[in-house]
């Protein structure tokens, strides 16, 4: 029966009643077996990579220790940073914290050897989130390791402020000038480039902490710079440019030590990088242009230019790259007349330093004659001639083989030809190698890292001090040491 509006009378008692709800369906649990484990594992290795870095942002920032140097003569708030006081102090006893340093770099390199092996389950967006976490941790960061930093600005306030040429003069020359607190080599002349002494300069007139801060800001921007480039030379290789930026940005020496020290090495390869980059798009002039700018900041940036001249004749376009670094050798070399006479970076002196584990000294004590000695290290710039060329030529056979990875082998080799051997200088490997094809060269690269690693840590150092073992204890390393004494001098 309906009702006189429409609606059955059985309905009545329905009315306004919602009905009730389906019961909720159980969503079935996610099985063991179904987890990502390679992201997963990629993520770990990431976020102890990242934990590391910011306890030794918080830790070095604490107070005076060994991973901040000259800290113990000074270590003033500006020189601390914000993250001063935030988190506790490292332990006071030295060989405690020699150990966990080198614990920990250890630790940051399996965790890098993992982070690799399954980066590419990893968005190249996250990758770079990661790359700004770390580059903001490492600002933060007192400059750790080495006072490479200080002595970039010394020169500078010796040129800019003190009106002294520093292919001429030293950093002792400036008297009781503040830097030199925290500087370290007061008696030699500049080993830096032209231009970098240049670009360094406006540093020169500003306050110290100003300065120093500066400085920072500007190389971490360099490193980012140069992770960018990196991966724009992947893509135009075609490649997946997880990797290779990947290879570069979370090996535990670049961060701790090549930004973390706020090296200029940085700026040496943005230029070298930055001509792979234009020399790929098939602007040969202006890549010739770079190479000869990384130059004139760090002279290793020569090695890959032969490798660019012989692709592009190859190729045929002939000259194009030597008129570029041409064009960019000339008004470079006139700045450098103008400003510094007729004197170059003082390299050599640098090279006649022994490090203990330095590949020639390390050869030289293998085949028992002494360490590194003048002819050990002539046989090893011998021996970078003969690669690079022996390299050359097998491009020149093959044009199919690939020229980057030709280049690395080259560099690898004149890192081993070092005497002075510090661990930031596998950076200058780790770009090509990672966009080389060449597994081997990749694998070079990480021993390297892995051998550096265990060879200038700490921790090292401590162990063979206690128990009286040096490899300078011969002729070679005491005259090594007694030119270094005198090189740093008193200050």
């Amino acid at each position: 029966m309906a009702s006189p509006h429409g609606i059955a009378t059985g309905d009545i008692g329905t009315l306004g009643r919602v009905p009730a709800p389906p019961p909720p369906r159980e969503r079935p649990a996610r099985r063991i077996t179904d987890l990502d484990y390679p992201k997963i594992a990629a993520w770990v290795a990431i976020g102890f990579l990242i934990a590391v870095t910011a306890t030794t942002a918080l830790f070095a920032s604490s107070g005076p220790s060994i991973l901040v140097p000259r800290s113990t003569a000074s270590f003033p708030n500006w020189m601390a940073g914000p993250l001063h006081g935030l988190f506790g102090h490292l332990p006071e006893a030295r060989p405690s914290l020699e150990i966990l340093s080198s614990i920990a770099l250890i630790a940051m390199f399996c965790a890098y050897g993992m982070a690799l092996a399954f980066i590419r389950t990893v968005s190249m967006r996250a990758l770079w989130v990661v790359v700004g976490v770390l580059a903001v941790l490492v600002l933060l960061t007192p400059p750790l390791q080495l006072t490479d930093v200080f002595d970039y600005l010394g020169y500078a306030r010796l040129g800019a402020l003190h009106g002294l040429n520093p292919y001429t003069h030293v950093l002792g020359d400036m008297g009781r000038d503040p830097v030199n607190v925290f500087s370290t080599w007061h008696n030699l002349h500049s080993p830096y480039g032209e231009l970098w002494t240049v670009l360094s300069y406006p540093l020169g007139l500003l306050p110290l902490s100003v300065a120093t801060w500066t400085l920072k800001v500007v190389t971490i921007g360099a490193g980012v710079a140069l992770l960018w480039l990196v991966a724009a030379c992947a893509r135009r290789l075609g490649r997946d440019e997880r990797f290779p930026v990947a290879f570069l940005a979370l090996n535990p020496i670049f961060i701790a030590y090549a930004l973390g020290g706020f090296h200029n090495d940085v700026f040496m390869l943005v230029a070298s990088t930055a001509a792979i980059a234009l020399f790929l798009d098939r602007h040969d002039r202006a890549a010739g242009a770079l190479v000869i700018i990384g130059v004139a900041i760090k002279f290793m940036a020569l090695l890959i230019l032969p490798f660019m001249v012989l692709v592009a004749w190859r190729a045929g376009r002939r000259w194009r790259v030597l008129q570029g670094a041409l064009l960019a050798a000339v008004p470079l070399v006139a700045l450098s007349l103008l400003l510094f006479g007729p004197t170059l970076p003082n390299v050599a002196t640098q090279t006649k330093i022994l490090t203990p584990f330095s590949i020639p000294n390390l050869l030289g004590l293998a085949v028992g004659v002494g360490g590194g000695t003048h002819s050990v290290l002539r046989d090893m710039t011998i021996a970078v001639a003969l690669v690079t060329i022996y390299q050359l030529v097998r491009y020149m056979r093959d044009p199919t083989r690939d020229w980057l990875a030709g280049a690395g082998w080259a560099t690898l080799v004149l890192i081993a030809s070092a005497s002075w051997l510090m661990p930031w200088y596998v950076i200058w490997l780790l770009p090509l190698a990672a966009l080389g094809r060449s597994r081997a060269l990749r694998g070079a690269a990480l021993a390297l890292t892995l051998f550096l690693i265990l060879t200038v840590g700490p921790g090292t150092t401590y162990l063979l001090e206690i128990h009286n073992i040096s490899p300078l204890h011969t002729p070679a390393g005491r005259a090594s040491r007694a030119l270094e004494h005198r090189l740093v001098g008193g200050g």
